[in-house]
């Protein structure tokens, strides 16, 4: 995936000491890489969007009809909230180690604090920050690049803007108007003289 700061930009984090809050910062071969801070805000913005779909009655989730380009264009429907959860369970278990996940498990789903973590899990408190820092970060490039559809950006998922970069960008067609005319007012020639 190509990477440019136009999308990095505004995650980025304004006092990252890697990226000085460019969001991109040099890599290998002369190319530029997202920063972690770009991966972490990522992470914290599906985390977010996340907690926000969980927390929600379930009584109270909506049936989103979409239009699935194709073959034949057909329309199908969904529960969007619960489809989200589903994939952001699904995808970072997939996406993480045994011990990674096991900390997701604990701190993130679960809500417990870091001296609990550290307790279950066997820890010190700076390894397990430090896991907690790469799993952001892993979790934000693999919700970012996941294929076909990303978990990130929020809006495309829940049925927003969608981006398909070899579908050339569809025009207004604006119809010619004729020249319009110049009116002229009768000028009286008693006014003349």
């Amino acid at each position: 995936m190509n990477w440019d700061r136009s999308q990095t930009l505004a995650l980025a984090k304004a006092a990252c000491t890697h990226c000085h809050g460019y969001g991109l910062r040099p890599g290998r071969n002369g190319r530029e890489v997202p920063c972690n801070c770009v991966f972490r805000a990522i992470f914290r913005a599906c985390f977010a969007r996340f907690r926000e779909c969980a927390s929600k009655d379930r009584h109270l989730s909506r049936v989103q009809l979409e239009l699935c380009n194709g073959k034949d264009n057909r329309i199908t429907y969904g529960r969007k909230a619960e489809e989200y959860i589903a994939d952001f369970c699904l995808v970072s278990r997939r996406a993480l180690s045994p011990l990674e996940h096991d900390i997701f498990r604990f701190h993130y789903l679960l809500g417990a604090d870091w001296k609990l973590c550290c307790w279950r899990l066997q820890l010190d408190r700076g390894t397990f920050f430090h896991l907690v820092y790469k799993i952001e970060q892993k979790l934000g490039r693999v919700f970012r690049e996941l294929e076909p559809h990303g978990l990130f950006p929020l809006d495309e998922y829940f049925g927003g803007t969608m981006r398909n970069p070899r579908a050339s960008p569809v025009l207004p067609v604006i119809p010619k108007r004729p020249p319009a005319r110049v009116l002229r007012p009768p000028v009286s020639r008693l006014s003349a003289a």
